[in-house]
């Protein structure tokens, strides 16, 4: 790996100062490649559909029939050529590619500029021939990975790449949504997993870097493009506003579970199907484009243009019936896209999404209640509540989608109902479902990721390292006579015991071996009769949280550690409190590192 200079280094290391440089350059960094993987994905977009300049493809209305069924399949045949390129470059397996949040809780940071740049290269083609992922998944990756890379060759201690890799995160949503608070507040809640003082400022300055250049390279028109009425920035909230939003809340919650859930289904489907990797999106891309041409093209891509065209009306042309068509159609084709092997998220396709829930709700709501009324049931307004909280419940990051709400409308009567949506919907997800749509497929590949809190240091804090190799044995044959003449009182308080095979026995506490044999002088008990915990041991691949555990259910204050459940050899011996010594040291140093404080 190529470093700087050690000056250079010692500048960054040696104080805030440096940090906070370091994340301004990330940040500007961050903003030059959205606006590039934005400008590549729209370039293939038209391309591929001949569209004018400029033109977004989820809001074009005259698309060639043939080329909209055939164009995601078009890109799902690109994504297997590269699949096939990558398996024949690739001489030994790789492990599954790392992303922002596993880096960080789990590795310290560390991710692949490589693979970070491959997945980026899939996002722009999934997205770029109309397959309904959105490319925030692209950039976060590639804007972290490269903040990685960059803190690495500055060896940046663990505790300030973790930031670095926050800050590529949120400088990479800042420059997609033009919101700096929202891609600050991203990397507090999703990446990072915590917020303090220490983070703040390099986190915030990396946001804005990215907003600003992104905006100076790429012409971005406002995510919400219709003009707000005066009430919507001056009149207070009343319960009549609140209690709405809590109900829209929980419905999206629910809605983000069954998404979730969709996506799941359908990838456990083409595993079933025994289809081969290369050929799944193209079928995939099949189904995507029958969708769309048998609803609208608003399911195509990640949504932009479609969204637009749902808040460019204060009152929806089409009806309720017509909008739940198309939220069942763009939820479909993004489980469909995912589940098949395109590469994107569902972080725009959850607001637009939520957009049409909030609206539909809405309607419906005026239409049960029609002495209710005013500007808590627009359907503008509950469309920007819905996206918010929708998105809350596949992404995560309520503070996130509030301040997402705020920097696009201004409305600060809004973004109360938002905020009240969020938390009625984060807190249904987190009670009922547990997960986020990224931190759910960690759960399905076996890993016990809930956030990008940092958990890594727990995992290399092993049995194997903090236990004590030299340990003596003794056959647990061994007359008793002869075991008290070479352990006496006062000597060691436990000996490990084995079989005739070498295999782990138990243990024998040595004061209690001597007062057997006191008490039975004239006929002494064999020793085999005062082992104890012969199915209590650790392990050396176990960490210390969980040889903390095993402590506690056994009882003992030592346990033995074999080398495996099976072979049951002897290869050293752990203390409790040596664990809970070396556990609370590494807590406090998190601690203070949390803090800003040095470590």
């Amino acid at each position: 790996m190529n470093r700087v200079p050690a000056r250079l280094r010692a500048l960054v290391r040696g104080g805030e100062i440096g940090l906070v440089i370091l994340a301004a350059v990330v940040g500007c960094v961050a903003g030059l490649a959205v606006a590039a993987m934005s400008l590549a994905a729209q370039a293939l977009r038209e391309t591929l559909y001949r569209l004018p300049a400029g033109a977004r493809l989820s809001a074009a209305t005259d698309l060639d029939p043939v080329v909209t069924i055939l164009g995601p399949a078009v890109g799902g045949v690109g994504l297997g050529v590269l699949l096939v390129w990558m398996s024949w470059r690739r001489e030994r397996p790789r492990r599954a590619m790392i992303d922002p949040i596993e880096a960080n809780a789990l590795h310290g940071g560390r991710m692949s500029v490589r693979d970070s740049g491959l997945l980026a290269l899939q996002n722009v083609i999934s997205n770029g021939s109309g397959a309904s992922v959105g490319l925030e998944a692209g950039y976060t990756q590639l804007c972290a990975g490269l903040a990685s890379r960059l803190g690495l060759a500055f060896e940046l201690r663990r505790s300030d790449l973790r930031t670095l890799v926050g800050c590529g995160s949120a400088a990479a949503i800042a420059a997609a949504f033009g919101a700096p608070l929202t891609g600050a507040f991203y990397a507090f809640e999703l990446i990072v997993g915590t917020y303090s003082i220490a983070i703040l400022t390099p986190v915030v300055v990396a946001a804005l870097c990215g907003s600003l250049v992104a905006k100076a390279v790429l012409a971005q028109p406002p995510l919400v493009a219709a003009t707000l009425p005066e009430t919507f920035t001056t009149a207070p909230l009343s319960a009549l506003d609140i209690l709405p939003s809590l109900a829209l809340g929980l419905i999206c919650a629910g809605l983000g579970i069954a998404i979730m859930r969709g996506v799941t289904l359908v990838e456990a489907g083409v595993r079933a199907s025994r289809l081969p990797a290369a050929l799944a999106p193209i079928l995939g891309g099949l189904c995507v484009g029958a969708l769309a041409l048998a609803v609208s093209p608003q399911v195509l891509s990640g949504g932009h243009g479609a969204l637009h065209l749902q808040f460019g009306h204060a009152v929806p042309e089409a009806g309720a019936l017509a909008l739940m068509v198309l939220f069942a159609a763009k939820a479909m084709a993004s489980a469909i896209s995912i589940g098949s092997g395109f590469r994107g998220g569902l972080f725009f396709a959850s607001l637009f999404l939520g957009a049409l829930a909030g609206k539909v709700f809405a309607v419906l709501m005026t239409e049960m209640l029609p002495g209710l009324s005013g500007f808590g049931l627009t359907p503008l307004a509950y469309g920007v509540v819905g996206m918010s909280a929708l998105a809350v419940a596949v992404i995560g990051g309520p503070l996130t989608m509030t301040f997402l709400a705020l920097e696009l409308t201004g409305s600060l009567p809004i973004t109360g109902l938002v905020l009240a949506a969020v938390i009625a919907s984060s807190l249904t997800v987190r009670k009922t479902f547990g997960y986020s749509f990224a931190t759910w497929r960690f759960h399905l590949r076996g890993e016990s990721i809930r956030s990008a809190h940092d958990i890594g240091w727990i995992r290399s804090l092993t049995v194997g390292a903090l236990m004590r190799r030299d340990v003596a044995t003794i056959d647990v044959a061994t007359p008793l006579d002869a075991f008290l003449v070479a352990h006496p009182l006062g000597s060691v308080s436990r000996v490990v015991t084995v079989d005739v095979t070498g295999r782990y026995a138990g243990i024998v506490l040595v004061p209690e071996a001597h007062a057997a044999a006191r008490a039975s002088a004239e006929t002494p008990p064999p020793l085999s009769d005062l082992v104890r915990y012969r199915d209590a041991f650790l392990v050396p691949e176990m960490n210390a949280k969980a040889a903390a555990a095993a402590f506690d259910r056994s009882e003992s204050e030592a346990l033995a550690v074999l080398d495996a459940r099976d072979t049951r050899r002897v290869v050293g011996l752990l203390t409790e409190s040596h664990t809970l010594k070396r556990y609370s040291e590494e807590l406090d140093r998190q601690r203070r590192a949390m803090v800003g404080e040095t470590v």
